[in-house]
């Protein structure tokens, strides 16, 4: 009777070896779990970006004045006969 006991134990544990330390065990399920969230995580920052890259182009294919305001920013331009004032502040502190 121990013998079949002992036997019968043996099996069970060998049956619960794929479960927590075999290929597909729960410990590997978990982390691919895990990176699962991860990714989909960075997916949704990627699609929001590309949104937003997306909305750019339409508007640089549709508008002036998203290409005049990108001129503007980016490359300093100014329209013709237009006077560009630029204030210059100064990081020092002038004591007297």
């Amino acid at each position: 009777m121990k013998f079949l006991s002992f036997t019968l134990l043996l099996l069970i544990t060998l049956m619960q070896y794929p479960l927590w330390l075999g290929k597909a065990s729960w410990l590997k399920v978990w982390q691919v779990e895990q990176d699962v969230i991860v990714a989909r995580g960075n997916n949704l920052m990627l699609q929001n970006r590309n949104n937003m890259l997306e909305a750019e182009v339409n508007d640089l294919k549709q508008g002036i004045e998203a290409i005049e305001e990108r001129a503007r920013s980016d490359l300093g331009m100014i329209k013709h006969d237009e006077i560009l004032f630029q204030i210059v502040r100064s990081t020092q502190s002038i004591e007297y």
